[in-house]
């Protein structure tokens, strides 16, 4: 069988990553009290200063629609569902490079059924083909996921094949819908220049001489992050 999209990530260097710490921009110095009052509520909730809110915060318009996007992000009716979204929202993650989205998906991946081993395998692009405890549903979403976040888009028919025969029309919507809802945060985030906040440990990160930081092991603590981009409290 032929994996389409995954066997390549092993061969790169897209596990290993080099972003500069502070945001291109600064936090707004005047958000709109709705949004001031959503981002606090969000805040709250996940125990994390969210930065990206803050600074879509210059074009409201942006802030909103993101926020609604978010709103409507797919959770899963079941555990097998659930772990099925994790699995894809990791792959497309480390598909596209992005620290602030692995960080945030990384979090509490084993109490959504996701092992350590398959978090590793992950990470490091399936170097060793995918692990036995992956169903074949699962390759394929993961498979899916990949091809979703790559450029040029491509997606060869004898894959759509077995897609369609694995899953449901309902259940690739779904996929489809989360994959390219983190390709869209992903890439909005790295435009931005934002940095992972702290919501795990997995993401591994060093600082180098010049000032930058090399995703590599630890992200840091969101007190280093508010340091380091001059975030002030609003």
């Amino acid at each position: 069988m032929t994996i389409y999209g995954i066997g390549e990530v092993a061969q790169t260097e897209t596990n290993r990553f080099i972003f500069a710490m502070n945001t291109f921009i600064p936090e707004s110095g005047r958000i709109p009290f709705v949004l001031r009052l959503a981002i606090r509520i969000t805040e709250k909730v996940t125990g994390q200063r969210m930065l990206p809110a803050r600074l879509l915060s210059w074009y409201p318009k942006a802030a909103i629609g993101s926020g609604a996007l978010e709103s409507f992000t797919a959770h899963g009716r079941n555990h097998t569902e659930k772990r099925l979204l994790r699995l894809v929202r990791l792959q497309t993650a480390f598909a596209i490079s992005c620290p602030f989205c692995i960080d945030m998906n990384a979090s509490e991946f084993e109490g959504h059924g996701v092992s350590r081993q398959e978090f590793e395998a992950l990470r490091a692009g399936f170097p060793d083909g995918f692990p036995e405890s992956l169903s074949v549903r699962e390759t394929t979403a993961l498979e899916y996921a990949h091809l979703i976040s790559a450029t040029p888009l491509n997606f060869p028919s004898a894959f759509v094949a077995r897609l369609t025969a694995e899953f449901s029309e309902r259940e690739i919507v779904m996929l489809a819908a989360t994959a390219a809802q983190v390709n869209y945060w992903g890439r909005l985030i790295q435009s931005l220049g934002i940095p992972p906040v702290g919501f795990t440990d997995e993401c591994l990160i060093s600082r180098g001489s010049d000032g930058a930081v090399e995703m590599t092991g630890k992200v840091p603590s969101n007190e280093e992050v508010r340091g380091d981009a001059g975030i002030r409290d609003v």
